[in-house]
């Protein structure tokens, strides 16, 4: 049976250091993937390429490259991976000088014409997402190891399989069945147990990263080698699914997958069947996404502790009020982590959080924290922070938009120099919202208790820019039919009261049964501008899923 077998070894910059070898020894592969870009480390790396302009790749992986190239030399495992980040040539260029140095011959390819930068003037990065066939053209031409920048996350699988079993660009069913299995492979060990609401199934101190069996006709299996921590499952597969997606339509570069479409089902022990998928052309547009420097921010945390909370943080802002006037955006936080009559000092203490954003580094820097740290004697009684505040901080601002497909040039850089142009698709499709799909039956009236949606359901969250979406799912069907009608969007603003007064989406997915949220705005300009107590609301599932409402008593 012609199977490829791809692997993961990173879901971030910062990932398991060791995964890699992990992968590489563990059991049989073909390709070992690795994903190191997300919006925030496009900001990192751009503020690296300002102090050094040959910067601006993961320094990581070229780190964990050297430990396992031979591995990957002699097993006959290949290697891509968006590591090249803001510079894939240069990347490319690093890798080969390493390969040299340790005496293997390697054949080293890149993939290039996703920086729009120049195009926008201000920015301190602006890259278009990128799909597979310029890793294809490269694997083809017999690429060892292929570095690109911003492809989309499911390209780096999408790639390898179009190049194994020959796919065009319009064999979108293909397309799409490798596009979600990328979407599960590229967080890496969040489909394996990873983040998992339901972590208590199984032993996940150290889960192990997983890898997808993927066939000739877009179908796969998501799995792990054996021996190696965590487990798969329908539930851990489908909250990875859910895991920073908007609606049914999943669009990319390549195809639009349809997420309704996805059906699972469990292969044996730590394996899960991906099939069924449908695919779609994609739209006229890439997506870009924008980084750029917003200005300086400081914070510093209060600790009140004991009786009048709320009037100690009442004091304490009117100290700083004059201050504060010339700033251009404060935001106060208080949260009630104390009890009463605690039996430990951190237990009888709120935090009370002070957060100030400006374009002058001056305003939110020293006048700020000198204004703090004066009230050390003369505030409220008890008077301490949790660490002392700075001198103000640059933070970022993300932006997404997109730009016509013919505007963008890409390019796949073969292993011999040789530049070849990529394609663009014939034919693409507006992105248009599926119709409602038909809900299951209700079930029918009984006894409920008031109980934590989380008994009944699963959930993962995530960002998107200044969005956050929130996948819930059912582990049953009769849970399905409650969750389906219960949980609106409308009930889903009242459970989650910063939600209220913003647009919040929901997109049923009965295949999975699961809804799917998009809560508009909810994250301002984005992780870099860390606007938010969870500034990547990746536990905002989980706080919905603590909320109280009434469950009918035969789930329970």
């Amino acid at each position: 049976m012609n199977v490829l077998r791809v692997g993961n070894a990173s879901g971030f910059y910062g990932d398991r250091f060791d995964a890699m070898r992990e992968m590489l020894t563990g059991g049989p592969l073909d390709v070992l993937t690795g994903d190191y870009l997300a919006e925030l480390t496009m900001l990192i790396l751009g503020r690296d390429r300002l102090k050094d302009p040959g910067a601006g790749y993961a320094r990581t992986f070229l780190r964990q490259l050297e430990e396992c190239l031979g591995l990957a030399r002699e097993r006959g495992v290949r290697i891509v991976t968006n590591a090249g980040g803001l510079n894939p040539a240069g990347l490319a260029d690093a890798v080969r000088v390493l390969a040299d140095r340790l005496g293997i011959p390697v054949r080293v390819a890149h993939v290039e014409g996703d920086d729009l930068t120049a195009a926008h003037p201000g920015a301190l990065a602006a890259h278009a997402y990128l799909g597979g066939f310029g890793i294809a053209e490269c694997l083809r031409a017999g690429a060892d190891v292929v570095v690109t920048g911003r492809v989309t996350d499911a390209a780096l699988v999408t790639g390898p399989a179009a190049a194994h079993f020959g796919w065009g660009p319009t064999e979108y069913d293909r397309l799409a069945g490798a596009v979600v299995a990328g979407h599960v492979l590229e967080c890496g060990a969040q489909a394996t147990g990873g983040n998992y609401s339901f972590f208590q199934d199984g032993d996940v101190r150290r889960p192990g990263f997983p890898l997808a069996e993927l066939h000739a006709d877009g179908t796969s299996v998501v799995t792990k080698h054996d021996g190696t921590g965590g487990f798969v499952d329908v539930g851990t597969v489908t909250a990875q699914l859910l895991y920073e997606t908007h609606g049914a339509r999943y669009a990319g570069p390549d195809v639009t997958a349809r997420l309704d479409t996805v059906r699972l089902s469990q292969d044996g022990p730590d394996r899960v069947r991906v099939e069924g998928v449908r695919g779609e052309a994609p739209p006229p547009t890439l997506k870009v996404g924008l980084n750029r420097l917003g200005g300086f921010r400081n914070e510093v945390a209060f600790v009140l502790t004991g009786l009048d909370v709320e009037a100690k943080a009442a004091l304490v802002r009117g100290q700083l009020e004059p201050v504060l006037g010339r700033v251009a955006d404060v935001r106060w936080d208080l949260a009630r982590t104390d009890r009463p009559d605690a039996a430990t000092e951190e237990t009888a203490s709120a935090l009370l959080r002070l957060v100030v954003r400006d374009a002058d580094q001056q305003v939110v820097g020293r006048a700020l924290s000198g204004a703090a740290v004066e009230l050390a004697l003369a505030g409220y009684p008890g008077f301490h922070v949790l660490a002392p505040p700075g001198k103000g901080a640059p933070y970022g601002v993300f932006d997404a938009l997109h730009v016509p497909r013919n505007t963008v040039a890409h390019v796949a850089v073969r292993h011999d120099g040789r530049r070849v142009p990529v394609p663009d698709v014939q034919d693409t499709a507006v992105l248009r919202a599926v119709p409602e799909p038909p809900l299951p039956r209700p079930l029918p009236p009984g006894p409920v208790r008031r109980a934590p949606l989380g008994l009944v359901a699963g959930a993962r969250s995530g960002d998107k820019g200044g969005d956050a979406n929130v996948g819930v799912w059912a582990r049953t069907d009769d849970a399905w039919r409650w969750l389906a009608h219960e949980l609106t969007a409308d009930r889903f603003r009242e459970l989650i009261p910063e939600a209220r007064d913003l647009p919040v989406v929901r997109h049923p997915l009965p295949n999975l049964r699961a809804l799917n949220f998009v809560v508009e705005g909810i994250l301002g300009e984005g992780v870099a501008a860390q606007a938010r107590f969870d500034p990547q609301a990746k536990a905002l599932g989980e706080w919905l899923r603590a909320r109280h409402l009434d469950i009918p008593e035969a789930l329970l």
